[in-house]
């Protein structure tokens, strides 16, 4: 027989969530070698988050299977109010199998996706919020500008070619500075980049007054849920190596795949860049616990007394 009633019953509200989901996609196995510095660049990437999104949003994580030093660190963010959902997965799913779990589960209804090794810049959010909401039939938007190859943005150069209302303009829009900095990043050397800065001139298009940079990349944009969940689920027998998958059945269904004109965020890699180590300590905790009333009630002394004390009340009216 039920002893008493269950105490949810008398919650008459519950927490909607916010309508921006920001989701990012964890994995650090071990603390060695090429990962010796990944846990400070998780720390830089969620701090850079909270200290500089401009609007309100939800931070999902989702963890591949990382060691346990990193777990805890995530599980101390939950507790201290600053990640609102973390899923833990005791193996490497991939980055197909987590996004399966992740574009389907989040709850808002734009999801700000980002890799563990982007550092997000102040407004980085309402400037690609700006460009999603501006156009039509936009699959996804990435934070800031670089190059890329034509072949995955067909469908937005042949939208912008049929639309009178589109301006297409061609030039050196990105700044040798930026250009380098992110292309070094992903593994080329400097005499590609340079060979490669020379080679082909940026595309922007404006609509509604609205400028944004052809093209967009798996590892940080928005789209909206309903749009990034036609793509699922994602059939991958690699952890890595596949990705573009998003990107080019985005392309082939006609989606736009566009990118903010200036740099709103930046690529880490799998070291905190020089630039950014003076602002570790500083952004790794910059945001306080959202909650600070739950937090004190989460205290383990706090928590102690209090749940004691609910237990002797409900065993004075209910236990015999």
């Amino acid at each position: 027989m039920r002893s008493g009633q269950n105490p949810a019953k008398s919650v008459n509200e519950v927490v909607k969530p916010q309508r921006i989901t920001v989701a990012v996609l964890n994995y650090i196995p071990f603390l060695s070698g090429y990962y010796a510095d990944m846990l400070n660049v998780l720390k830089t990437c969620l701090g850079s988050l909270w200290a500089n999104t401009d609007l309100p949003y939800d931070l999902m994580v989702f963890d591949n299977g990382s060691c346990a030093e990193v777990k805890d660190y995530l599980n101390t963010q939950v507790k201290e109010g600053r990640i609102q959902y973390l899923i833990l997965s005791e193996k490497n799913l991939g980055k197909g199998g987590a996004w399966n779990i992740m574009l389907k589960g989040a709850p808002g209804e734009i999801i700000a996706y980002t890799d563990n090794d982007c550092y997000f810049y102040p407004g980085w959010l309402s400037h690609s919020l700006e460009v999603l909401e501006a156009y039509p039939n936009v699959g996804m938007v990435t934070s800031r500008p670089f190059r890329m190859k034509d072949d995955l943005n067909s469908a937005t150069f042949a939208w912008a070619e049929q639309t009178p209302e589109v301006s297409i303009t061609k030039g050196w829009f990105i700044t040798w500075e930026d250009f380098r900095d992110f292309n070094m990043s992903i593994g080329n050397s400097e005499e590609e980049v340079a060979q490669w800065y020379k080679g082909r001139p940026d595309v922007h298009v404006t609509y509604h007054g609205v400028t944004a940079q052809v093209g967009a990349s798996h590892y940080q944009f928005l789209s909206y849920k309903s749009v990034a969940e036609e793509f699922l689920p994602f059939e991958m027998d690699r952890p890595m190596g596949q990705v573009r998958q998003l990107d080019v059945r985005m392309n082939e269904k006609g989606y736009l795949r566009l990118m903010t004109s200036e740099p709103f965020m930046k690529n880490m890699s799998n070291n905190v860049p020089d630039d950014l180590r003076h602002k570790f300590e500083a952004v790794s905790q910059m945001a306080p616990a959202r909650h600070s009333k739950k937090r004190l009630f989460e205290t383990r002394i706090v928590k102690g007394i209090l749940l004691k004390v609910y237990d002797w009340i409900f065993s004075i009216y209910y236990r015999n």
